[in-house]
C-alpha cells in the first residue's frame, strides 16, 4: 500500500503520493470525468460530475454525495494543463450552478505527474489564501478524504491495468 504524504508549511499544503501503473493511465483518471468520478470521493461518499471541460479555460463542477443523499457541490477551474506532466487551477466551494462561494476557502493548485520506473508519482501543491483556510480544510477532513480517495484510485488503476 502507498503512502500520501502530506506536508503544510504556512498557507501551502503539499501532496505527494505514487500510483502502480504508467503515466498515461495515471493522467486519464484524474482527467477524464467517468473515471474521476469513481475515485474521487472517500467511500461512502460518491463524486457526481455535472460539467467537465478540461482544458484550459474549462472547469468541473461536480458534487460530493454523500450516504444520506447530502451534496456539497464544489467548482475546479483549469489555468494550465500540459499533457501527462501538471495541470493547474483553482478548487472551490460552490452552488448548483458553479458560483462560487466566497465564504469557503479557495485554493490555487497545481498538479505534477512524474514517471519514475514504471510507477507515476503525483504531487500536489495547494496555496491558501491564508493558514487559516489551509486549518480549516485540514479541520473538515481533507487529509483523511484524499487519501482514502487514493485508495480508491489504486483499486481503479489495477482494475483499468490488468
Amino acid at each position: 500500500m502507498n503512502k500520501t504524504n502530506f506536508t503544510a508549511e504556512g498557507n501551502v499544503l503539499r501532496v505527494e503520493r505514487s500510483f502502480n501503473a504508467p503515466i498515461d493511465l495515471v493522467w486519464r483518471t484524474w482527467t477524464e470525468p467517468e473515471l474521476l468520478d469513481q475515485w474521487w470521493a472517500p467511500k461512502p461518499w460518491k463524486s457526481e460530475t455535472s460539467y467537465m471541460d478540461f482544458s484550459e479555460g474549462g472547469h468541473r463542477v461536480y458534487a460530493m454525495v454523500g450516504p444520506e443523499g447530502e451534496k456539497h457541490m464544489a467548482r475546479t477551474n483549469y489555468l494550465s494543463i500540459n499533457v501527462h506532466e501538471q495541470f493547474s487551477g483553482e478548487d472551490a466551494f460552490c452552488d448548483d450552478e458553479g458560483n462560487i462561494n466566497p465564504e469557503m476557502p479557495v485554493s490555487e493548485f497545481k498538479n505534477l505527474f512524474k514517471d519514475i520506473c514504471k510507477t507515476t508519482v503525483v504531487t500536489i501543491t495547494s496555496k491558501y489564501a491564508s493558514e487559516e483556510h489551509l486549518q480549516q480544510v485540514i479541520q473538515m477532513g481533507m487529509k483523511e478524504g484524499l487519501s482514502m480517495a487514493f485508495e480508491n484510485l489504486d483499486k481503479v488503476l489495477q482494475k483499468l491495468h490488468s
